[in-house]
């Protein structure tokens, strides 16, 4: 993925101003950064669903949202994308179809979200957590190659997010694109590259040894907000 002279505004706010950003292919890399830094309107922009002001986006080759792209690109936002009054298993049987997918692909992503034992219970009757996983299971049917998760482990316990982080790693391995985004800096070790956000500016691109390596410090918390006085 490529990004050159992005230039993202919503209403009178400039988000991003000229930036620019390369993605490389089978790693994650991570979007990570405080509330408000951009991060979700940078993955928009990149599966094609943000008004660009200017620059390009070029995602496996083809401009960002481009018709070719729909089942070569995920996208799993951070509100919940099923249908409430649906099980879990109709929603996937559902949007399986819409895409193609064949219907082993149902139990095969049930079973990386740890959602097996619930998929005959509604949406609604399930807790904010297990909805997000439903999304997530959502962005893996098929063989995406682009994979782009706007805070995919928000307001889930230590155990599944660390569960996730090695489904995220499985699919990396099997060569998919991973964008994850996060403001909990502790996932940022979980990454290959990190691409750390503030006020619309990139601060640092960068590995995890790279991060810690460069502020000297021993956690990305602390390297973070190393990072921000020395951008200041």
């Amino acid at each position: 993925m490529q990004l050159r002279g992005l230039h993202v505004r919503r209403g009178s706010t400039e988000v991003f101003t000229g930036l620019d950003l390369d993605i490389p292919r089978g790693q994650i890399t991570g979007l990570l950064g405080p509330s408000g830094c951009g991060k979700t309107t940078l993955m928009r922009s990149i599966v094609g669903v943000q008004k660009v002001a200017a620059g390009t986006v070029t995602v496996l080759g083809e401009p960002a949202g481009s018709r070719s792209l729909r089942r070569r690109v995920a996208y799993d936002t951070q509100a919940a994308s099923v249908y409430g009054d649906l099980t879990i298993h109709q929603n996937l049987r559902y949007f399986a179809r819409l895409i193609g997918a064949p219907r082993s692909d149902v139990d095969r992503v049930l079973e990386h979200v740890g959602l097996v034992g619930q998929r005959h219970q509604t949406i609604d009757s399930l807790s904010g957590g297990q909805e997000s996983r439903v999304s997530l299971a959502v962005a893996m049917l098929g063989a995406p190659e682009v994979i782009v998760l706007d805070e995919p482990t928000v307001g889930l316990d230590p155990l599944l997010r660390s569960e996730l982080w090695e489904v995220f790693r499985g699919l990396a391995d099997a060569g998919a694109t991973l964008l994850v985004s996060s403001h909990v800096m502790d996932e940022a070790l979980r990454c290959d590259r990190l691409v750390l956000l503030r006020a619309g500016r990139i601060i640092a691109d960068t590995t995890p040894p790279g991060l810690l390596a460069d502020t000297g410090t021993a956690d990305p918390d602390a390297a973070f907000l190393a990072l921000i006085e020395r951008a200041a």
